[in-house]
């Protein structure tokens, strides 16, 4: 059985990673919801069994094709939408993480529509969740 990510009965646990090469920051483009469509962070949920550093890997492995040479924690928040009758939507606990790519060459996969870098001021601008715009500025600062 798997989980009901929207009226999900509990919160559900989401990694999410601020990927860097050189000055470049990696976006990918959603196909699954929330957010679909929107320019945002490689990321998804997390396996059961699996550490929350290795499913920050393997998400940006699944959806652009990188391998990190680093990885570590940057930050946690949590994504909570309700309906017009106040009904949680979605609720993710997002464990966000910081890592440097072990190269550039990005090709889109799984849940992402496309993959591309874009320099810190691009990346802020073609997010549309202010919390990641935050998280894209704190990982440029945590250098």
């Amino acid at each position: 059985m798997t989980d009901k990510r929207d009226y999900p009965p509990h919160p559900i646990v989401g990694v999410g990673v601020v990927v860097r090469r050189d000055d470049k920051f990696l976006l990918i483009r959603r196909i699954k919801p929330p957010r679909v469509g929107q320019w945002s962070l490689p990321g998804g949920r997390q396996h059961l069994g699996e550490t929350v550093e290795e499913a920050a890997r393997r998400e940006v492995l699944e959806e652009s094709g990188l391998t990190l040479s680093s990885c570590r924690l940057l930050t946690v928040v949590d994504l909570i939408e309700r309906d017009p009758g106040e009904r949680v939507v979605w609720h993710y606990t997002l464990i966000d993480f910081v890592a440097e790519a072990d190269h550039d060459r990005v090709v889109a996969g799984d849940d992402a529509a496309e993959a591309a870098w874009f320099t810190l001021d691009d990346a802020v601008a073609a997010v549309a969740w202010e919390e990641t715009r935050r998280i894209l500025r704190m990982a440029a600062e945590a250098r």
